[in-house]
């Protein structure tokens, strides 16, 4: 369990920060940034559980936990040895994600048109959090072309940005209040 008794240390005031291992890196390293992105993509559905309730809550509860999970496992580099286990995003994880894409689609008419954010505020927040999630999906492939990474966290975070567009179609009174683009409609 973690336990934080102060919340400053100083040990960040030239510009390095520790990661799980230990090791002091740079705060604008892309490890570091694929992480903030993670803690960002947890902020923003924080929001968006602000509009939620019961099992929508619930579910989006769950997927904040993983995306600690998520940092931790990003936080701690790939080593031999490792003084302790690393907390690592595993295969069960994805396979809920595509369970409950699945679940939620079925329920859904499929799309003529690309769908602008909006409709409700739950599922305005839910697009916010698919576009950060994409982001952070591509800052963790640019870490892993430059170090190893867990590669289930790719694809944790890929099936992730499709669960959060099922989650605002269907908060959207199951798409009848999407938002469609309408091509070139103001030319």
């Amino acid at each position: 369990m973690v336990k934080l008794t102060k919340i400053y240390t100083r040990g960040g005031d030239k510009g390095q920060t520790s990661l799980g291992s230990g090791e002091r890196v740079s705060k604008d390293s892309v490890r570091v940034d694929a992480y903030g992105d993670v803690d960002e993509l947890n902020a923003v559905i924080g929001l968006a559980r602000l509009h939620a309730d019961g099992d929508m809550d619930r579910l989006l509860s769950r997927i904040q936990n993983d995306l600690f999970d998520l940092g931790a496992d990003l936080c701690t580099p790939e080593v031999e040895n490792p003084k302790y286990p690393p907390l690592r995003i595993v295969q069960v994880q994805v396979d809920r994600l595509e369970q409950e894409i699945d679940s939620l689609n079925s329920d859904l008419a499929p799309l003529n048109s690309f769908i602008l954010p909006g409709g409700s505020a739950l599922s305005a927040h839910l697009h916010h959090a698919r576009t950060v999630c994409r982001r952070a999906e591509r800052r963790m492939v640019s870490l892993s072309e430059i170090e190893n990474i867990n590669s289930i966290s790719i694809s944790y975070v890929n099936r992730l940005s499709d669960l959060l567009f099922v989650l605002a179609r269907y908060n959207n009174k199951k798409g009848a209040k999407d938002v469609l683009w309408v091509p070139g409609e103001n030319r």
